[in-house]
């Protein structure tokens, strides 16, 4: 799903900050803000993936490749940190594009995303040996001090 908000938010960017020009000018800086988000939400993202061998795109128990809890990292942060990274990676794209009008897909990326946290945060919580004393110890999901 967020290769498809993705996509259509560059259409949407590109019609119009490219070709119709519905959103005010904005400043360079708001384009430089956009990238510096985009850096700092591909860092936390890879991060999480380099930390994580169980790191996968598909939410699953890996019992067959001894699945454990990782703890270690920005995991001892949050629960989620690479969900954290694409966040903050998809909130940098609209300003980026400079594109008022892409912020609609990214809003709703990032809704889809926080259900997603939360169904898979109860499934490992469920099934994962280790993880309810993991969450006892880290105790925030997406947001440090949050949530």
């Amino acid at each position: 799903m967020s290769a498809f908000t993705i996509i259509i938010t560059y259409i949407i960017a590109g019609l119009d900050s490219g070709r119709y020009q519905w959103s005010p000018q904005l400043p360079w800086g708001i384009c430089l803000l956009g990238i510096v988000l985009l850096f700092i939400g591909q860092f936390l993202f890879l991060l999480a993936k380099k930390t994580n061998r169980f790191f996968s795109s598909v939410m699953r128990i890996q019992n067959d490749r001894g699945y454990t809890v990782c703890e270690t990292g920005s995991y001892r942060i949050v629960r989620h940190p690479g969900y954290l990274g694409m966040i903050i990676t998809w909130i940098g794209f609209p300003l980026l594009l400079a594109s008022v009008w892409s912020i609609s897909p990214i809003v709703f990326a990032i809704i889809l995303l926080l259900v997603r946290t939360s169904f898979e945060d109860k499934t490992l919580n469920k099934e994962l040996k280790g993880y309810s004393q993991y969450v006892q110890k880290t105790r925030y999901k997406l947001f440090p001090g949050l949530w």
